[in-house]
């Protein structure tokens, strides 16, 4: 009797487990839905705001299934359905009322594109999860194209009145898409060895650095690095091919 009950017992905290990620994942939904409802009534520093905090949550649920033990399909399946809401369609979203409303059916396209070039940057990253190179990842997270989004609008919170300006964005939200489903690779870090002595170094001068500037303007900070992370993988490549160019021929290769 007494082991059938440890069993059970065994059995609950296992289950429990399995459902501390999730709740992470949940708090990913909660704050893309929060973030809707933050655009709709003009909140738009908010609704970024909320967004780069769906971020931080996504970036957990992971880690902490694979410390627990407790990594599973469904899992997966829900991280990446929370993704499509926190990091598609409340981006898009936020973009549209924030400043592409004013181009009307080509602002909703726009903003609707972003959504479906992140749906399909999840599929593809779904079915190539055990193909390819874990350091990279093949075209532009959709984390990282909502932060890129997102934080341009918590730096500039109000609507912008020049159509000029507006212009701009809109170009910027079709680039984003564009980078989310193209194949330039960007670095994941995950080959980064934090035990080792150089990172030993590194990692508490960086960290020291980034937590000075977020407490001086965290909006600047985030939408800085989401910036410099979304371009770093195109401006490799355009480095990549110049340097190819102007390498001299080799002596005997066919012209």
């Amino acid at each position: 009797m007494n082991g059938t009950s440890h069993e059970v017992q065994r059995r609950g905290v296992r289950r429990g487990v399995y459902v501390i990620p999730a709740l992470f994942t949940v708090g990913n939904v909660f704050c893309g839905y929060l973030s809707l409802d933050a655009a709709v009534k003009g909140r738009f520093d908010l609704a970024a705001g909320l967004i780069f905090l769906a971020g931080f949550l996504d970036s957990l649920d992971g880690r902490v299934a694979r410390m627990t033990g407790s990594t599973s399909a469904f899992g997966e399946q829900l991280d990446s359905l929370a993704d499509v809401l926190s990091f598609g369609l409340a981006p898009a979203f936020l973009v549209y009322h924030w400043t592409l409303s004013g181009f009307d059916r080509i602002g909703l396209l726009a903003s609707f594109l972003f959504l479906v070039c992140g749906a399909c940057r999840l599929a593809r990253f779904n079915v190539q999860l055990n193909v390819v190179d874990k350091r990279w990842f093949v075209g532009l997270p959709i984390p990282a194209a909502a932060g890129a989004l997102c934080g341009l609008i918590w730096v500039i919170p109000e609507p912008i009145p020049d159509p000029r300006i507006s212009a701009a964005f809109l170009g910027v939200t079709l680039v984003l898409g564009f980078l989310m489903v193209s194949t330039y690779r960007y670095r994941s870090f995950k080959d980064v060895d934090l035990r080792s002595r150089r990172s030993a170094r590194l990692v508490p001068v960086v960290g020291l650095l980034v937590a000075a500037v977020a407490a001086w303007r965290p909006d600047i900070c985030l939408a800085g690095l989401a910036l410099v992370y979304a371009v770093s993988a195109p401006l490799a490549h355009a480095v990549a091919v110049l340097t190819r160019r102007r390498q001299p021929p080799v002596a005997g290769a066919p012209a």
